[in-house]
């Protein structure tokens, strides 16, 4: 058969092939030819699929069209003609980067990878889908002097946050949408767009959208120009990889919307908390009732929605979304989507490249942990240059009175507002007592899927314990729901995260108390149970706390590199919601609710994200000419490491824990801190490169990523000495000398001493022991010297390095883990 192609194309040929070989242009008519032959043979025997060929960074020179036709011009070689080249192609990366993503077959994917100038050739892949009081807990307000608020509102700079909000909340996809300031413009980006007639994206007061914006406001289904004002400034959206994938959208039915317009709530709810105007009286279903405003209120947005609510997102989508977002100029970009580990290399991770080029641009990007905790090496987004996001909670609490037949009560948590009249007496039973007939063993126990029967269980409140393999309050929820049970108690881990169904009330309790009800149930024949109404409580629980569900570190990819680095409020958030969201139920239908939602409160590191985000907006406003390095290094330092009682922050797990750097990074935000940390660890974009050198990377793969000459030495040690905020060492064998710069950002003329807790089993010495800054000297180099005092097989321990001067405390986490040669011996 690839005879009979090389034939074909030869009888196609305006000369022979000898005297293609004799001419002077010899080697273009060679390369034209081996080339096509084999992909018109590929093209007859292998599917085809999206693949993104990214070219590394754009030549500041080059003008947008004509990266674009040299996109053509290359895959014109391999698919015989321009026109078929503009067929394939999907996207033109050509604004903050260069590249493209074309539908093409796995042979010419590998043809292409191997041409001059491609960095790497990456499949298309759809990632998972992962307030009124949380600004107030942060101490973010108007009133505070020389707080973040009103250090901000004295600026004439506006930050421009982009969001890419796009699912690490509980039950989620993805998003994009885009912020921008009170003075400027800070784009930020949301999962499923965004419900413009929202109260918290109102324009009064806000003046004409800055002549900077390049942005546009791109037109769809139950969308147009008129949705967007001078609070949502842009607006757009992609879809052609995803429908690669998947084929055409359906839309019928209102589940979805092809347009930037918010059909299931998420992007509504993370662009309100960055950047939401006030509202008053917000509420979710009467809960939680109060002033709701977002981190930078008279912040403006612009929405990129890559996600859909039926699929995820598509990496080529997304792609192009960072793309855009570049060209815009926006200054912030706040991103809740990734992939569970294994992670991709750095080059094969789209969000890694984007937010790569987006830091070369002065912009910072903000991504979300993930919600794959309390277990090690789950934490996703570990590029160094990216903002890491735990998820913290905050002081507000919804207790949840249970009372028994006995008259006896016991306190929950719950969102219950008195559907299903549970407050008064039901039937109460356990659910391994009412299983299938065909369960497994112990699987009506945790209410797991199918396993109840329906006669047993119709009317009914029913109690489940969390079992390892059945987890969710949610699939407990929905399991009854499907037997038309009345409510479910749900025994538990200790947790403060709260689930909610529409379905059906949910209670919340911890195994002691689901224990205790047990035993009240097996001690009476008709045992009965009712609900008092839940409450909203405020500074009656202990906070900050890291959540169960927050990915934990070390990083799989990178071990060297802290990961997460910040926490912020993830847990119960109050902000804006698509009242189109039916939240379909568990039996397949539709809660059409009477009284649509215009506020929903939400759980994840989706909802952490968007508070950083808000943060560095407002950072960015009060420090235009900070790095992204620098503004990530002032959150770090400046973090809290205990609660509101002065006691060391917990960690949920099982059991809660002592909260470490793997659980928080350098800890809890305090965004007032951090708009004076007095010193900070900046670093450059070679920085990075060398860093991917360290990594293993090779020279033209990063000289193309940055457009400079690189030349990669084959050390290791830059792995440790990259200039981040903190000194992570995976393998300290003996002894260990690492090096770390700070510029002063505080008085011109300060000096600061050296303090260091160091981890167990660890000495720790610093060279030099002071600092002395002046008007010359603005950047110092220190040494940290680690010796090992273990000749084991160790685990990480934790320390810290702080840098005093009397009023600033800039402190960084020590996380070392001594190993021995011989282990294995």
């Amino acid at each position: 058969m690839f005879d009979v192609f090389i034939c074909l194309f030869l009888s196609y040929l305006p000369v022979s092939p000898i005297m293609i070989m004799a001419s002077s242009s010899s080697s273009l008519w060679l390369f034209g030819f081996i080339f096509l032959v084999l992909a018109v043979f590929q093209l007859a025997t292998a599917s085809s699929n999206v693949y993104i060929v990214y070219m590394g960074d754009r030549r500041t020179y080059e003008e947008p069209q004509l990266v674009q036709e040299s996109h053509h011009e290359l895959l014109s070689y391999i698919l015989g003609s321009k026109e078929a080249a503009k067929d394939s192609i999907m996207y033109s990366y050509k604004h903050g980067f260069s590249g493209f993503a074309a539908v093409l077959t796995r042979p010419q994917a590998k043809i292409i990878a191997d041409l001059p100038g491609v960095v790497r050739v990456v499949p298309n892949r759809i990632h998972s889908l992962h307030t009124t009081r949380s600004w107030d807990f942060l101490r973010v307000k108007p009133h505070i002097i020389n707080g973040l608020l009103s250090k901000s509102s004295h600026s004439s700079y506006g930050s421009i946050i982009g969001i890419m909000d796009t699912g690490q909340y509980r039950n989620a996809a993805y998003t994009c949408a885009i912020l921008l300031s009170e003075f400027s413009f800070v784009p930020i980006v949301c999962r499923a767009g965004i419900w413009p007639e929202s109260e918290s994206f109102r324009d009064e007061g806000m003046g004409e959208v800055p002549s900077r914006w390049r942005g546009m406001c791109q037109e769809g289904e139950g969308f147009n120009h008129s949705n967007c004002n001078r609070k949502i400034i842009g607006a757009r959206w992609y879809i052609k990889g995803y429908e690669a994938e998947f084929g055409k959208l359906n839309t019928i039915g209102g589940v979805e919307f092809l347009s930037p317009r918010d059909a299931a709530g998420h992007g509504t709810h993370t662009a309100s908390t960055a950047a939401g105007g006030l509202v008053k009286n917000a509420n979710f279903m009467g809960l939680a009732r109060g002033l709701a405003r977002g981190g930078a209120s008279s912040a403006r947005l612009a929405i990129y929605k890559v996600c859909w609510d039926t699929g995820g997102c598509s990496s080529a989508d997304l792609l192009a979304a960072f793309d855009d977002a570049i060209y815009d100029g926006v200054d912030v970009l706040s991103v809740s989507l990734g992939s569970s580990p294994p992670l991709a290399t750095y080059v094969d991770d789209v969000l890694s490249i984007g937010s790569f080029h987006a830091v070369a641009k002065g912009v910072s990007v903000v991504c979300s942990a993930g919600n794959s905790g309390p277990y090690p090496q789950t934490v996703i987004n570990t590029a160094p240059w990216i903002v890491t996001v735990a998820a913290s909670t905050i002081d507000r609490g919804f207790p949840t009175t249970i009372t028994l037949g006995n008259n006896q009560s016991f306190m929950g948590q719950a969102f219950y507002t008195g559907k299903g009249n549970l407050n008064k007496f039901h039937p109460f039973v356990y659910g391994e007592d009412i299983a299938a007939f065909n369960a497994n063993e112990g699987s009506a126990g945790s209410c797991d899927s199918g396993s109840l029967n329906a006669t047993l269980a119709r009317g009914k409140v029913v109690i489940c314990f969390q079992s390892r393999s059945q987890r969710s309050a949610t699939i407990a929820a929905s399991t009854v729901l499907r037997v038309h049970g009345a409510g479910l108690v749900f025994a538990q881990f200790p947790t403060k995260d709260i689930q909610f169904s529409f379905g059906i009330p949910i209670v919340q309790v911890d195994f002691t108390i689901g224990t205790s009800l047990l035993t009240y149930m097996e001690l009476n024949r008709n045992p009965v149970v009712k609900f008092g109404l839940t409450k909203t409580t405020i500074g009656k629980q202990i906070s900050p706390e890291v959540v169960f569900f927050s990915s934990r570190g070390p990083s799989s990819l990178s071990p060297s590199v802290l990961k997460p680095d910040i926490a912020a409020p993830g847990v119960n958030v109050l902000a804006s919601w698509s009242p189109a969201s039916y939240l379909s139920l568990a039996d397949g239908t539709r809660n059409n609710v009477q009284h649509p939602l215009n506020f929903n409160i939400e759980s994840g590191t989706s909802m952490s994200c968007p508070h950083i985000s808000g943060i560095v907006a407002l950072l960015k406003t009060i420090h235009p000419t900070w790095s992204p390095a620098a503004i990530k290094s002032a959150l770090i330092t400046t973090a809290s490491l205990e609660d509101e009682y002065d006691q060391t922050i917990v960690a949920e797990g099982a059991p809660h824990k002592q909260a470490d750097p793997f659980d928080y990074g350098g800890g809890h935000v305090e965004p007032n801190k951090a708009t004076d940390p007095g010193l900070v660890y900046d670093m450059r974009v070679s920085d990075y490169a060398h860093f991917l050198c360290a990594s293993g990377y090779n020279n033209s793969a990063i000289s193309l990523m940055t457009r400079a000459p690189t030349t990669c030495r084959k050390s290791t040690k830059f792995l440790v000495n990259l200039n981040l905020p903190s000194i992570t060492i995976p393998e300290l064998k003996r002894t260990l000398n690492v090096s770390r710069k700070v510029t002063n950002v505080g008085p011109v003329n300060s000096v600061y001493a050296v303090r260091v807790q160091a981890p167990v089993g660890v000495i720790v010495r610093v060279e030099p022991s002071i600092l002395t800054f002046n008007s010359t000297t603005k950047k110092l180099k220190f040494k940290v010297i680690f010796r090992s005092q273990l000749r084991v097989q160790g685990r990480y321990s934790f320390g810290y390095l702080f840098w005093g001067d009397g009023f600033h405390v800039v402190r960084i986490p020590l996380i070392v883990r001594t190993v021995i040669d011989n282990f294995s011996l």
